[in-house]
C-alpha cells in the first residue's frame, strides 16, 4: 500500500555512528516538515524495533536468555539502528519499586529459574536496582551503535492494553495526570547526558471511557514542555487517541507548545485494528479500505508537513518486538512471543526470510539531503521486500535487492521506462517474462495502476487478454491472468503487488541501516549463539 500502508509503530531518529566499540554518538535532531533532520539538514531513516522492559519484573526481556551485549549485537546485524525501550512510570515515581533490585524483583515474582538464568548470562546485573539494570541494556545498545527511544508504556508493570486496564487516559484509576508529568521529568533528566537515548514517546495508546480531545491537548502539551525542559535535545513523540490510531482531531487545531523543531506524532495501526476484515474480506478491496481510513485519521499529517511515526514504505518504523519469550506475561512464566523476531530462547531469528522482507523498509529513499539523483520510480514488491532489477539485456527482469535497482520512469501515457536508456517494460504473453523492448507505443507497453489496493501493474497481453505484472517460484518477472480483483475472498494477491517508490537515491542505501541480506541474518544467528 506504499504511502498508504500504515500498519506498525514507526519512529524517526538520526546519529552519527562511531567506529565499531565506540559509543554512538547522537547529533540533536529536528524537525523539517514531514522528516526527521540532523543538524545539517539531512534526513536519515532509522529502522527499529521494540524491545519490552515494562512488565511484571520491570528489567528488559531476554537477559536470562542471552548476555545484553549479544542481544544489541544482534539487533544490529539484523538491520536495525533503533530500539522504541518501554518503562512503566513506577520505575521512577513508585519508592518500593524503584528500589527493587533485580534480583529481589524475579524472587518477589518466584522466578528462581530466571534468576539463574541472570545470574549465568549477566552477573553484573543481578544485585542493580531496576532503574540501573534499564541503563545497562541503554549503555549497551549505545556501545553498539543503537539509538533507542524511551516509551512511557503504562503506569504500573504489566501486560498493555485494555480500555479498562486503569491506565488508559488520563485521570484513570493508575494515570494521575501530575505522577506522569513526574515520572517524564524524571526519566528525561536521568537519561539528558546519554547521547544514544534520542527521542522520548510519552504514552503508549491512549484509550478507555475517558478520552477526550480537551483533556488531550491539555495535558500533552503540559508532559512535552516538562520533557523539554528536562532535555531539549530529544525528540517529543505525542501518541493519539483511540489505541493510538486517532488524530484526526489535529487537522483543524494543532496543539501548541512554546518550542519548535522537536515534536513528532505517533501512530499504530495493526492487521488486527480492523477485526476479521482481512480474513473475511477480498484483501484488495480492505488494502483500499484501510488505506483511506488510516490518511483520514492521521496519514493527513504528513500533508501537513508534520513527522508521524507510521508503517509505509519509505517512513521510519518499530517492529513489535525483538522479543521471543517473556519472564512472566499476564501470570503465565516463560510465555511465547509469536510476533517476536527471536525465538523462545533468544538465540536464533525466528524467521529469516522475515528480514529479507522488512529489509527495504530500513532504507531511505528520499527526503532532505538524499538528492543524488533526479526523481525516479523503484518497482517494489512488498510480499518480497525486494525491488526490479535487471543483470543484463540478455536475462529475464527479475527480484532483486532494491540497492540494485533500475531507475525507472512512469509517463503520462502510463508506461515505465528505463531513465536513460530507450527500453520501457511490455507485456508478451500469458505466464511468460516481462520484456524490455523501444517501441513503446503499443498496448503492451501501457501499464495501469488497477485494483482497490491500486497495487496491481496491469497491461494488455499479445494476445488483447489483460495481464497483471507477477513473479514465478525463481522471482522471475512474468505476467498472468490478474488476481483477487473480484469479491473473492479467499485468494492472495500478494505476488502480484506492487508498488512505484519515489526516489532519489543515485544508489538505495544508507549511512545508518544495515540491508538485512541473508548475509546478515547469519550474522544475526551468530551474534545470538555465540555465547
Amino acid at each position: 500500500m506504499g504511502r498508504r500502508s500504515l500498519l506498525f509503530t514507526l519512529l524517526t531518529l538520526v546519529c552519527v555512528i562511531l567506529p565499531h566499540g565506540s559509543t554512538v554518538k547522537c547529533q540533536p535532531l529536528y524537525t523539517s516538515s514531514r522528516w526527521i533532520v540532523n543538524e545539517s539538514g539531512e534526513r536519515v531513516k532509522l529502522a527499529c524495533v521494540n524491545w519490552v522492559a515494562h512488565l511484571d519484573a520491570v528489567v528488559a526481556e531476554g537477559l536470562s536468555k542471552q548476555p545484553v551485549d549479544v542481544i544489541s549485537k544482534g539487533i544490529r546485524a539484523m538491520g536495525f539502528n533503533c530500539v522504541r525501550l518501554t518503562w512503566p512510570l513506577w520505575l521512577v515515581t513508585n519508592d518500593s519499586l524503584a528500589s527493587l533490585t533485580v534480583r529481589q524483583s524475579f524472587q518477589n515474582l518466584g522466578l528462581l529459574e530466571s534468576i539463574a538464568g541472570i545470574q549465568t548470562n549477566n552477573p553484573s546485573v543481578i544485585d542493580l536496582t531496576l532503574l540501573q539494570a534499564y541503563q545497562v541494556v541503554v549503555r549497551s545498545l549505545g556501545d553498539n551503535n543503537v539509538m533507542v527511544v524511551l516509551d512511557n508504556h503504562v503506569t504500573q508493570p504489566e501486560w498493555c492494553c485494555s480500555n479498562f486496564d486503569g491506565s488508559g487516559f488520563f485521570g484513570d484509576r493508575y494515570f494521575d495526570p501530575d505522577l506522569w508529568i513526574t515520572g517524564l521529568t524524571k526519566m528525561a533528566a536521568t537519561f539528558s547526558a546519554t547521547t544514544n537515548v534520542v527521542g522520548m514517546s510519552l504514552r503508549n495508546e491512549l484509550r478507555g471511557p475517558k478520552q477526550n480531545v480537551k483533556d488531550w491537548y491539555r495535558y500533552m502539551s503540559k508532559g512535552a514542555e516538562a520533557v523539554h525542559a528536562a532535555n531539549p535535545n530529544v525528540l517529543v513523540i505525542l501518541s493519539g487517541l483511540n489505541y493510538d490510531k486517532d488524530l484526526s482531531f489535529l487537522r483543524n487545531q494543532q496543539v501548541k507548545l512554546s518550542f519548535e523543531g522537536k515534536l513528532v506524532f505517533e501512530m499504530h495501526w495493526y492487521a488486527f485494528t480492523d477485526g476479521p476484515a482481512w480474513e473475511s474480506g477480498n484483501v484488495n478491496q480492505v488494502c483500499g479500505q484501510v488505506a483511506g481510513n488510516v490518511m483520514r485519521m492521521s496519514g493527513f499529517l504528513l500533508e501537513q508537513g508534520w513527522p508521524l511515526f507510521v508503517t509505509e514504505h519509505d517512513l521510519d518504523w518499530a517492529y513489535w518486538t525483538l522479543v521471543g519469550s517473556y519472564y512472566i506475561r499476564e501470570g503465565v512464566i516463560g510465555r511465547n512471543e509469536y510476533y517476536g523476531l527471536l525465538t523462545w530462547d533468544w538465540s536464533q531469528v525466528r524467521n529469516t526470510s522475515f528480514l529479507q522482507r522488512i529489509s527495504a523498509l530500513q532504507l531511505p529513499f528520499r527526503g532532505p539531503g538524499f538528492s543524488e539523483a533526479r526523481s525516479f520510480k523503484v518497482i517494489f514488491h512488498p510480499l518480497t521486500g525486494l525491488c526490479v532489477v535487471r543483470k543484463s539485456l540478455l536475462d529475464p527482469l527479475m527480484l532483486g535487492p532494491c540497492s540494485r535497482t533500475e531507475h525507472w520512469r512512469y509517463t503520462p501515457q502510463k508506461i515505465l521506462t528505463i531513465k536513460g536508456t530507450y527500453f520501457c517494460l511490455q507485456a508478451d504473453q500469458v505466464g511468460k517474462p516481462a520484456q524490455l523492448g523501444i517501441i513503446c507505443n503499443g498496448p503492451n507497453s501501457k501499464w495501469e495502476m488497477i485494483s482497490d489496493s491500486k497495487m496491481h501493474l496491469s497491461s494488455t497481453a499479445s494476445d488483447g487478454s489483460t495481464v497483471c505484472l507477477d513473479v514465478d517460484s525463481n522471482n522471475v518477472l512474468v505476467t498472468n491472468t490478474c488476481k483477487c480483483l473480484s469479491r473473492d475472498r479467499t485468494c492472495d494477491p500478494g505476488s502480484q503487488w506492487f508498488k512505484l517508490v519515489d526516489s532519489t537515491r543515485s544508489s538505495i542505501s544508507t549511512k545508518l541501516t544495515l540491508p538485512a541480506s541473508d548475509s546478515d541474518s547469519d550474522m544475526a544467528d551468530k551474534s545470538f549463539s555465540s555465547m
